[in-house]
């Protein structure tokens, strides 16, 4: 059945629900059509696909390779563009530093030491969702000095295919954490360097640095009588120069799995 829809991705489209729900692990259903289209991607990844057409699917639906040689591509791609970057001169253009020609870049408190290839050590467990972000920041064509002025996800350039997808697997994941973990956003600030500000409305607004020049800002409001609790991460405006969207998103929903984490071994 997909075989025939293959390289047309509007075909593949009308199949789907067309919710943007993003638990393909996509902005919206279109770009899903479009990786199935691909062969990136294969129909039955889609979680809310309908039964009859699931029961449908043949071999030929299945994905001609999978998300992680995706992921491994771009990577490779990264450590291709390290091999021209000089640390000298990128250094203070990302708020890092050089020692013994390798760059060291602080993030939440912790050094990341990255040498010429791409190899990344550090004194606590380099996470994978660390790793494309870290080599994404320091070769990215653009840089910029942080503005003070914070901008909602969807306020990026592409940031508004993505929001649904940025909601689902950022936002409401740790405004749940931190409705079942009082104190959890405070403990933060503590373990990773991050600072309470007063001037926004909240119940705790902090201050996160995961790149020396991409802060961000998660404001908890908690519940209170009818009303239910509120979370929103915001970005200062630099993260947008400094960063691709891709990365942005995936420095986000990496810090949510890691502050999950921390609140599962302090129950």
């Amino acid at each position: 059945m997909v075989s025939e829809f293959a390289g047309n991705p509007l075909k593949i489209y009308k199949l789907l629900p067309k919710t943007n729900c993003g638990l393909c692990q996509l902005p919206s259903c279109l770009a899903f059509a479009a990786e199935v289209a691909a062969g990136r991607k294969g129909l039955g990844a889609c979680p809310e696909l309908a039964p009859e057409l699931r029961r449908a699917l043949p071999q030929a639906s299945r994905p001609r390779e999978e998300g992680e040689v995706g992921q491994a591509e771009f990577i490779d791609k990264l450590l291709r563009k390290m091999a021209s970057i000089d640390f000298a001169v990128v250094a203070p253009q990302i708020g890092a530093t050089v020692r013994d020609n390798r760059l060291v870049v602080n993030s939440m408190g912790k050094d990341f030491i990255v040498d010429a290839r791409g190899e990344i050590t550090s004194e606590c467990h380099v996470i994978s969702w660390v790793r494309a972000p870290l080599l994404s920041y320091i070769t990215h064509p653009t840089h910029a000095e942080i503005t003070g002025q914070w901008l909602s996800f969807r306020e990026f350039q592409g940031g508004i295919e993505w929001q649904p997808l940025f909601r689902s697997r950022c936002e409401e994941p740790l405004r749940l954490l931190a409705d079942a973990n009082q104190g959890l956003l405070g403990d933060i600030v503590d373990l990773f360097k991050g600072k309470t500000i007063e001037w926004y409305e909240a119940d705790i607004a902090i201050v996160l640095h995961p790149l020396p020049k991409a802060p961000i800002l998660i404001c908890y409001q908690g519940a209170e009588d009818d009303l239910p609790s509120k979370l929103t991460i915001l970005f200062d405006r630099c993260c947008e120069i400094n960063l691709h969207i891709k990365a942005i998103f995936t420095l986000s929903a990496g810090l949510v799995r890691m502050f999950t984490a921390i609140a599962e071994r302090h129950r």
